[in-house]
């Protein structure tokens, strides 16, 4: 795979295309685990390039997307803190958009929030990361104005009571 320079900051548009690039690689069959892990773990060590990995990864129209190999497994554990944080973010995020896109009648945007919920979740459990569960209680707690951890990250999104009520019950199901 060819990676841009480590002198050159990735910015969150290369990411996303970058990431397109590896995904299709991985689809054709073009890479071993030891280059998917080497791919994603390049993406997962800067912000930008993780946001832009996940906008890709858990949109992307790939089958093989639905069952994450040990290589992007290895690469996502490479940078445990903002893979975790990222990761509870998007579930937060995508359950609510569900719910928005239900409410609106809008079944095609629901079904693409689903889609992007199922991929979170999987990621989370085959993680099985200790730091995911923890940052998923620290979500809930912030939710249930137990704890700070996440207030900025809700005040920003302005979920609703039903959208949080939603998000805590996704946490519960992610975590059996």
């Amino acid at each position: 795979m060819n990676q841009p320079s480590s002198t050159t900051p990735l910015s969150f548009p290369k990411a996303i295309a970058d990431t397109n690039a590896l995904i299709a690689k991985i689809a054709d069959n073009q890479l071993n685990e030891t280059e998917i892990e080497s791919g994603v773990t390049f993406f997962v060590k800067t912000l930008e390039g993780a946001r832009g990995f996940f906008v890709a990864y858990l949109t992307g129209e790939f089958e093989v997307l639905d069952n994450p190999s040990t290589g992007v497994i290895k690469g996502l554990q490479s940078s445990p803190e903002l893979v975790s944080d990222l990761l509870v973010k998007n579930l937060a995020m995508c359950t609510a958009v569900g719910l928005f896109h239900r409410r609106s009648g809008d079944l095609q945007g629901a079904s693409g929030s689903d889609k992007v919920q199922d991929r979170t979740i999987n990621l989370i459990q085959k993680l099985n990361s200790e730091l995911v569960a923890q940052k998923l209680q620290e979500l809930t707690a912030t939710i249930d104005n137990q704890s700070d951890s996440y207030q900025r990250f809700l005040a920003g999104q302005k979920y609703d009571d039903e959208q949080k009520a939603e998000i805590k019950k996704i946490i519960a199901l992610s975590n059996s």
